[in-house]
């Protein structure tokens, strides 16, 4: 690709993507006040009962399985149809759902457990198309020199919706509002959805590609269609099934944090509020967020510019350290506290060890960030033009798998190890070993089939030059 190239996309790639901004973050609040509001739903649902851990942990499961197994068909639609439009069906079916649950009838047992689900399960099946479709279509706006920094950009904007929505749902369940909360937050996808489809300007399938920039500069599409040989080619290569396999395990040790942590910190004894539990996680939690995702993510660019393969330290280095963050949290003494001490901000920020967790959470979040930020660009440049969603729901399917199975996991054990968070951090945080391991073995894979695909793409771009001057 010509320097002008990489200079216009780098540009302009964040004004073509503000909209889709717009309504992932959006989605990103909606989905963080159903995850923070699992110890309020419960309570909502059965006034008065202990935490029922398992039939929530079984909703939070159903937020990932759901869109896992429905983004297996995504995938494939994304690759053959307009992604934006796809993106403008997801919006509406997601913004539904989430309206409706505002109608919920409050303290029927399982009656209101099963509502919750209905509506859980639909919001959940059109999320599987989201995350694939924005892939798809960064790959072709957002320059290989940049790639990291998307990721990171995209992960502030859903650290900053996520946060909002820890916030505004921990304060409006906490005055007995949350209600507003469906409802508003399902308007704002709807309204997000419509601006979509009315500004996002669609671009070439691999058009930023430096093997096919040039022959795509024209009228000519790159109309190409993966097949069974190609797909065993590429996306059966050895990268990509250690991205696949590790998925798996790794997402049961990140899908089991936020579910343990939760119930942990707002549960008896410690007894956070929804609110100060939200503000605890914007504060520690954003700041890393926004650390790992701007300061890292120009770091990973920058080491990385030279030399692809080096992302695969950044993901090995995250996975280790964030293994050991995630375990030290659970070892530290919190304060106890009553309900009325757990509404009290100032007191709580008043013990040392409330900031000493923060800082551990804080560094957590900034180094776990690695992961995100660096496995995209590495599946982006492994993979053809034509399967960057499909690549991407794979892969999404079975982290959802993993991470639907966390809080299930989590929910069990907690059932059944009369709340030793303790022992249970242990035993989850065995799950982070073989994708550390599996990312090791890539040092050896990663460069061989990268190579695979330029070839690949090369022959490609002499096959569409060749049909241009037949036009012609």
């Amino acid at each position: 690709m010509s320097k002008n190239n990489f200079k216009n996309s780098d540009i302009s790639f964040n004004k073509k993507l503000w909209s889709i901004y717009l309504l992932s973050g959006f989605q990103s609040l909606a989905f963080s006040g159903i995850f923070i509001l699992t110890v309020p739903m419960s309570q909502i649902i059965w006034p008065g009962d202990a935490y029922h851990a398992l039939e929530m942990g079984i909703l939070i499961t159903t937020l990932f399985w759901a869109s896992s197994i429905t983004g297996i068909v995504f995938g494939r639609l994304i690759d053959k149809w307009s992604r934006k439009r796809i993106l403008f069906v997801i919006s509406t079916f997601r913004g539904f759902s989430m309206l409706m649950l505002a109608f919920a009838i409050e303290g029927e047992g399982l009656q209101t457990w099963w509502y919750f689900f209905i509506f859980i399960f639909i919001f959940a099946s059109f999320a599987g198309g989201s995350y694939p479709a924005v892939v798809s279509i960064a790959h072709d706006v957002v320059p290989i020199n940049k790639r990291s920094q998307f990721f990171g950009i995209y992960g502030i904007i859903m650290s900053i919706f996520t946060m909002i929505g820890f916030l505004i749902s921990g304060y409006l369940v906490q005055e007995g509002y949350w209600r507003f909360f469906f409802a508003g937050i399902g308007l704002a996808i709807l309204l997000a959805g419509l601006i979509l489809i009315l500004c996002v300007n669609e671009p070439k399938r691999g058009v930023l590609r430096e093997e096919l920039s040039d022959v795509l500069k024209g009228d000519i599409e790159y109309d190409f269609q993966i097949d069974r040989k190609t797909m065993r080619e590429t996306m059966l290569s050895k990268t990509n099934g250690i991205a696949l396999i590790e998925g798996v395990f790794t997402n049961v040790f990140i899908g089991s944090l936020n579910i343990l942590i939760l119930p942990f910190m707002m549960s008896e004894p410690h007894h956070f509020s929804p609110f100060a539990m939200g503000v605890f996680l914007v504060f520690f939690g954003l700041s890393g967020g926004l650390i790992g995702q701007i300061l890292l993510a120009r770091i990973s660019d920058k080491f990385s510019a030279k030399n692809h393969a080096r992302r695969l330290y950044f993901i090995v280095f995250a996975l280790i350290a964030g293994t050991f963050s995630f375990i030290l949290m659970f070892y530290l003494p919190l304060p106890h506290l009553t309900i009325e001490q757990g509404k009290d901000i100032p007191h709580l920020f008043s013990f040392p060890v409330i900031w000493l967790m923060g800082i551990i959470f804080l560094t957590s979040s900034s180094i776990s960030s690695l992961y995100s930020i660096n496995q995209g660009p590495i599946l982006q440049e492994i993979n053809l033009p034509e399967a960057q969603g499909q690549i991407v729901s794979w892969n999404q399917f079975l982290e959802h798998i993993g991470y639907g199975a966390g809080p299930l996991i989590a929910g069990i054990l907690i059932s059944f190890s009369g709340q030793n968070y303790q022992m249970i951090s242990l035993v989850i945080g065995l799950f982070a070993i073989p994708g550390i391991i599996l990312w090791i073995l890539g040092f050896k894979w990663y460069a061989e089939d990268k190579k695979k695909i330029n070839n690949i793409l090369k022959d490609r771009a002499e096959s569409l030059n060749q049909k241009n001057n037949e036009i012609s």
